[in-house]
């Protein structure tokens, strides 16, 4: 689990690829490594990757076809700026939100402009993960716990401080950018709970939350 709190931001050194899959070598810049042990869990924008090999100043670990089709690494080259993040501890502040590092889809920069001091952005989300995005709700993209100000069917608008603007990768949007998106862990499990003895039936079968059923239970 993660925090959606950014660490540092890390560097890629190499890509290479392996029996099919990538070996990704990240240099970690500012983040300490010293209580990093093989096998923890490092979100690289936001993807939960396992560290297979330590160095003092990075690791490389491991990313299959399926994280690579699915997620914005498959996009990444050496000198690409990442944002990195430890797995979170008993022992950390919760500052952000609970993030599993399991990307839910891609998004991508529509706009982006000045707006006083900060910088406001609208994304695009894939149809099926509108629904999980609320104003005032939480998302994370790039691995980054953020608070969506306004929906808008399935466009969402953000606004990015300074201080996020210089910490994290962020800073480098532009239009067209594409982005990893997690959407918040208790909007999914909500959707389950809701289904009750539906979510038994097989996805061959009739499931799913539907009008007919929303309306049968009150909402």
């Amino acid at each position: 689990m993660f925090t959606g709190i950014i660490q540092a931001v890390g560097t890629i050194r190499t890509l290479r690829e392996k029996g099919g899959d990538v070996a990704l070598h990240v240099g970690t810049g500012k983040l300490k490594m010293s209580n990093v042990a093989l096998g923890d869990s490092i979100a690289v924008n936001g993807v939960c990757l396992t560290a297979v090999q330590l160095s003092d100043d990075g690791f490389v670990a491991d990313v299959s076809r399926e994280t690579l089709s699915l997620t914005s690494l498959g996009q990444l080259s050496t000198g690409s700026s990442v944002n990195l993040e430890k797995a979170l501890t008993l022992q950390d502040h919760l500052g952000g939100h609970l993030v599993s590092g399991h990307v839910d889809g891609l998004g991508i920069v529509e706009a982006r402009r000045h707006d006083a001091r900060s910088e406001w952005f609208r994304l695009q989300v894939p149809a099926e993960l509108a629904k999980y995005i609320a104003a005032k709700g939480s998302i994370t993209i790039d691995g980054v716990s953020l608070t969506v100000n306004r929906v808008d069917g399935c466009a969402f608008e953000i606004n990015i401080v300074p201080h996020t603007l210089q910490e994290t990768v962020i800073g480098t949007y532009q239009a067209g950018t594409k982005v990893n998106l997690e959407v918040d862990l208790v909007a999914r499990y909500l959707e389950r709970l809701l289904q009750g003895d539906q979510a038994a039936i097989s996805s061959s079968g009739q499931g799913g939350i539907t009008e007919a059923f929303l309306a049968e239970h009150g909402f």
